[in-house]
Order: structure tokens, then sequence, then C-alpha cells
């Protein structure tokens, strides 16, 4: 069922990928401009941005830390000032470190805040008006299927990631009557820099550029949750379901921890 807009025609599009210097971020820069689209891409890493650009003939890059909001203004204000509209923003950055409680490290779960719900509200803040002036635009925050229930060694991600599912849905039914679409990205496992620091098996893992196909096959069916693999994600969904004492049997049985 089509909950958004569907964006099938990318030439003439101007989107905007925030966390773009690696993994999934890059992955669907490369992919939308490759399909004609205007790329903007955001990130703290000025190297990764300048080599996309190079690599990317009339894209453009916004150096940009997300957790500072008046960069993030100045950076939506440039967008406005260059292209005069805004179609799509893609909040992908993240940061992530395994925690368990027994090793609980505040520092880092205020650095989970910051990174990965702070930087998205910093955004939202600057582009949800200028889309709704506009008549429409999409947003999209990319969350994780660690924030379906609670996950060993997920402490301080796994909350960060619920957070933005709440957050995506309450736009939904705020922004969906003033034309703007909303959507909510929940991978499985994707070969990144992030997951890299896993050191379990990864069931059903995926490479960015397949996560990056199956994030704009959603987009273009106006899906409000895009999630993937399904042969991993449905599995997942359908625990979401298990009364307490019957899931967490199984986490245990499933991860030994």
């Amino acid at each position: 069922m089509s909950l958004n807009p569907r964006i099938q025609i990318w030439p003439g599009q101007v989107v905007w990928i925030v966390g773009a210097s690696s993994g999934i971020g890059a992955a669907t820069a490369r992919a939308l401009h490759a399909q004609g689209a205007q790329v903007i891409v955001s990130a703290r890493n000025h190297a990764a941005l300048t080599e996309f650009t190079r690599r990317h003939p009339g894209s453009t890059r916004i150096p940009l830390d997300t957790t500072d909001a008046e960069a993030v203004r100045s950076a939506v204000k440039s967008i406005q000032a260059q292209f005069g509209h805004l179609d799509l923003v893609m909040y992908c950055a993240g940061h992530y470190r395994p925690m368990r409680a027994t090793q609980l490290d505040l520092g880092e779960v205020k650095k989970h805040q910051a990174v990965n719900v702070d930087g998205a509200w910093h955004v939202l803040q600057a582009v949800v008006p200028l889309m709704l002036s506009q008549g429409h635009g999409h947003i999209s925050l990319v969350g994780s299927v660690a924030g379906y229930r609670g996950l060993p060694q997920s402490l301080a991600y796994g909350p960060t990631k619920a957070a933005l599912q709440q957050m995506a849905e309450i736009l939904y039914l705020d922004l969906r009557s003033a034309g703007l679409g909303v959507s909510i990205i929940n991978p499985g496992f994707v070969a990144t820099p992030l997951t890299a620091q896993n050191k379990f098996d990864m069931p059903a893992l995926l490479s960015p550029d397949q996560a990056a196909q199956a994030i704009l096959k959603g987009w273009e069916s106006g899906r409000f949750e895009i999630h993937f693999p399904k042969r991993f994600t449905w599995g997942l969904k359908l625990m979401q379901l298990l009364p307490h004492a019957l899931y967490f049997a199984l986490v245990r049985r499933g991860t030994g921890l």
C-alpha cells in the first residue's frame, strides 16, 4: 500500500543526503546521482565529500556536523539559495558502539543521542518549514531493526533508533495532509564501517549498494517503512508481537547473551 507520494522520476529532484561519507549514505547518493538527481552530500568528513563530488560531476558538497544546530540551519539556507527548493532529505548520520549494561559509558550514550537523535531534530527544524512553504518534499530517517525491540549490545544505539521510529510516525501524521512524504528506513545488517565493529556473525548481510537499491525502490513505491532484507527483517517484525518471556528466551538462545 502506498502511503507516500511515489518518487519515480529523479532528474530535476534536489536531494540532500546527510551522512554521506560512507556506507548506506554514500551508496544512496551514488545511486541517486546515477538516476539523474541533483545530489547534495553532507558529513563531517571533508575529504570523503570532496572525493564524492570529484567522482560525481554536478553534485554538491556541504561539510556539516549535525550536532551544531546553527550549522544545519546555514546549510539549509545555502541549499535554498542555490537550488530554490529541496525535494528530499535523508538523515543517515549515525554513531554506533556496541554496549552492554555491565560496561555502561555515559559519554558514549550521550554521543549516540547527540548524533542519532539531536542531529535529526536539527535537520527537521531547518527543513520542515522549507518543505511546508513549498507544499511538497520528502523526509526520510534512517533507523534500524535495532529499534524494534531491545537487543544485547545495543544499550546506547537501540533507544536512539526507536526514537527515530516514533519521530517518523508522528511526522507522517502531522505532515501528510500538507503534501509532505515521510519514511523510516530500517535496515538489517549492512557492511559499513559501523557494523565492522560487530564481533558476531551478521545474518543476511547486504552491501551498501544493495541497501541503496532497496531504499530507492521504497521511495519509488511510496512506502512509509522501508525495511530490508525481507528474509531477515520480517522475522524480527514478528518477534515484536511476542510476549516478553518468550522474546527474552529466544534472544538469549539466539545470541548466547
